[in-house]
């Protein structure tokens, strides 16, 4: 699986590291961001839940 994130839609509201903290953080700005190493979801099964919570639909997930 590959994620993206849309950081031009992305609003910052933290959603998907709260659902799969071990996949997505905030960066500095307060914006979504991959952990280093995370880019395929590491196998994390919240990976799909954390992409629907998404207020703004900023991830996609391609298989």
């Amino acid at each position: 699986m590959r994620i993206g994130i849309d950081k031009d839609v992305c609003i910052g509201a933290g959603q998907c590291a709260l659902t799969a903290p071990s996949v997505f953080a905030q960066d500095d700005d307060g914006f979504s961001a991959l952990l280093p190493g995370r880019e395929d979801g590491g196998g994390d099964p919240l990976v799909r839940e954390a992409a629907r919570a998404c207020p703004v639909q900023a991830i996609t997930l391609h298989d």
